[in-house]
C-alpha cells in the first residue's frame, strides 16, 4: 500500500493561516443517498470497541473496564513484568503490564487487508501495544501481529512510537500500519475471515499510572484491483463547504529534518492539524515553546513531532495520526476506507472533513501541479457541480491551500488501488483510505451499508 508521504517539489514561501468557506448546517445538504454499484458494494467494514459493555465483553488479564465519561480499559493489577529495550534509544527499562483481548469479530466477506486505529491517554512513561490475529479461509490463523507501539509523548521517560518491520507468515505480512494478504495468495482464495485485537498496557515498574484506551477498532476490506473508478453522481442538494483553516506544509521545508526530513514531507500531520483546528483543538503556547519562534504555523511542526514513527522514519503512519489527534480530547478519531465520493459527501454535509490518501502524476489531477507517490489532503466541500473542494497542504503558502479538483479525476486518484507509472511499471493506490476526526458529541451520519459500516 502506498505510504502517506508527499514528495519534495519547489522553493517555498511563508504565509499566515486563512479560513475559507462557510460551515454548512449539518445535514442541510443531504439528499437521498445515491448509489454506484461499482463502488458502494465494495466490502469494507469498520468495527470499534468504545462502550463500557464492549470493554466488559473482552477478556481482561490484569485490566478492568473503566466506566468514565469515555469508558475504556485500564491496568487494575499487573499480571507480570517485562524488560523492554527501545530499539531507537537503546534504553532498557522494566515495565509492568496487563492485557485486554477483544472477542473474535467475524466478517461476512473475505478481507485482504486490515488497519487498526485507537484513541488513548498515556501518562508519561506509559505506553500501549496493539496487536491483531485473524483466521484465514484455509482454517489457519495468522500470528499475533504487532500493529503499533504507541505513546503520546517523547520525553526521556517515554518509549519512541514505532511500527515493526519484518512481520509475516507464508500468506501475509504487516507493512508499517497495514496487515495485507499477499496478492497472489488472495487471488487463490486465501483471505481473512475474522480477527481479534489485543491491547497490552505498560507502565514503569512500581508506578501506579496507567494508560486509558477508550477506542480500539479496525477496518478490514477487499478492494478490487483497479486503475480507474467509475465517477459517482453528485448526491447532495447543493454545494457545501466546511470552515477549515488552511495550513501549508511547504512553508516548513527544511524545518526539523529529524522528523521525516522536514515540512516537504509533512502532508499527513499538516492535514491532521487543519482538521484539529476545525474542531478548535490545538497545542498551547507552552507546548509550542520548543519551536523556533521565527517559524510560521508552529502547530504543524508540533504535529510532525508527535505523529513521527521512529521505525518508518516518517509522519505518515495512519493510526499514529488518528491517535495523536485524539490526545486533544473530545474527539472520535479513526482510520478507515471510503467507497465513493457519495460517502464523502455525507460526511462533509454532516460537518466532518475527510483526510484522503492519494497518489498521482500532475497530468492526472488538473491544477495540482506536482507528482506524488503518496500524499494526504483534506476534502472540505463540494461545488454545486459536484467537484471536490480540498485543502491541499502541498501549496506554496497558506493562502493558496484551497483548491477545486475535478470530480472524476479526484475520485480515481483516491479510490484506485493501482496506477500506471511513466517507467512502464505499476504503482499502488490507497483504495480510499481516510482519516475521520469529529467532535464526540456530533453523531456519525448513516453509513452507506448498514451491514458493513465503514465508520462509527
Amino acid at each position: 500500500m502506498t505510504r502517506s508521504l508527499s514528495v519534495s517539489r519547489r522553493t517555498l514561501l511563508g504565509g499566515a493561516a486563512a479560513v475559507t468557506g462557510a460551515l454548512v448546517v449539518p445535514g442541510s445538504a443531504l439528499a437521498a443517498p445515491s448509489r454506484n454499484a461499482a463502488t458502494d458494494d465494495v466490502p469494507i467494514n469498520y468495527h470499534a470497541h468504545t462502550k463500557f459493555a464492549d470493554w466488559l465483553r473482552g477478556h481482561n488479564d490484569g485490566t478492568v473496564a473503566w466506566p468514565g465519561r469515555r469508558p475504556g480499559v485500564v491496568i487494575a493489577r499487573p499480571v507480570g513484568t517485562t524488560s523492554y529495550t527501545d530499539p531507537h534509544t537503546s534504553t532498557t527499562r522494566e515495565y509492568e503490564y496487563a492485557t485486554w483481548t477483544s472477542p473474535v469479530y467475524k466478517l461476512d466477506f473475505g478481507a485482504t487487508e486490515l488497519v487498526a486505529s485507537w484513541n488513548a491517554d498515556t501518562p508519561e512513561g506509559t505506553w500501549i501495544q496493539i496487536e491483531m490475529q485473524g483466521s484465514y479461509t484455509t482454517g489457519n490463523k495468522t500470528p499475533w501481529y504487532v500493529m503499533g507501539r504507541w505513546t503520546a509523548g517523547d520525553s526521556d521517560a517515554d518509549i519512541r512510537r514505532t511500527s515493526l518491520d519484518g512481520q509475516g507468515d507464508e500468506w501475509s505480512g504487516v507493512y508499517t500500519d497495514t496487515f495485507a494478504v499477499d496478492s497472489d495468495d488472495a487471488a487463490n482464495g486465501v483471505l481473512l475471515t475474522d480477527y481479534q485485537l489485543r491491547l497490552t498496557l505498560y507502565r514503569p515498574k512500581g508506578s501506579h499510572a496507567t494508560p486509558l484506551v477508550y477506542r480500539l477498532g479496525a477496518f478490514a476490506s477487499t478492494i478490487p484491483a483497479r486503475f480507474d473508478v467509475p465517477v459517482s453522481t453528485f448526491g447532495l442538494k447543493h454545494g457545501v463547504e466546511i470552515d477549515v483553516p488552511t495550513f501549508s506544509q511547504d512553508i516548513h521545508a527544511g524545518q526539523y529534518p529529524e522528523y521525516d526530513n522536514g515540512g516537504e514531507a509533512w502532508c499527513s500531520p499538516t492535514s491532521t492539524t487543519m482538521v484539529l483546528y476545525r474542531w478548535g483543538k490545538h497545542p498551547t503556547a507552552r507546548q509550542l515553546a520548543w519551536v523556533d519562534p521565527s517559524y510560521a504555523d508552529p502547530q504543524v511542526d508540533y504535529s510532525a513531532r508527535y505523529t513521527y514513527d521512529y521505525q518508518y522514519e516518517g509522519c505518515g503512519n495512519w493510526p499514529f495520526n488518528a491517535a495523536y489527534a485524539a490526545t486533544y480530547g473530545g474527539l472520535d478519531c479513526i482510520v478507515t476506507q471510503i467507497r465513493s465520493l457519495n460517502e464523502a459527501e455525507r460526511l462533509v454535509a454532516s460537518g466532518i472533513p475527510v483526510v484522503c490518501s492519494v497518489s498521482f502524476y500532475a497530468t492526472e489531477l488538473d491544477g495540482a501541479g506536482y507528482n506524488t507517490s503518496g500524499h494526504l489532503l483534506v476534502i472540505v466541500g463540494f461545488t454545486d457541480d459536484g467537484d471536490v473542494i480540498v485543502n491541499d497542504p502541498a501549496s506554496a503558502d497558506d493562502s493558496k491551500v484551497r483548491h477545486v479538483y475535478k470530480r472524476h479525476q479526484f475520485e480515481t486518484i483516491w479510490l484506485r488501488t493501482k496506477r500506471h507509472l511513466t517507467s512502464g511499471g505499476t504503482g499502488s493506490g490507497s483504495g480510499g483510505v481516510a482519516y475521520l476526526y469529529k467532535a464526540s458529541h456530533l453523531p456519525w451520519p448513516k453509513p452507506t451499508d448498514r451491514h458493513n459500516p465503514n465508520w462509527g
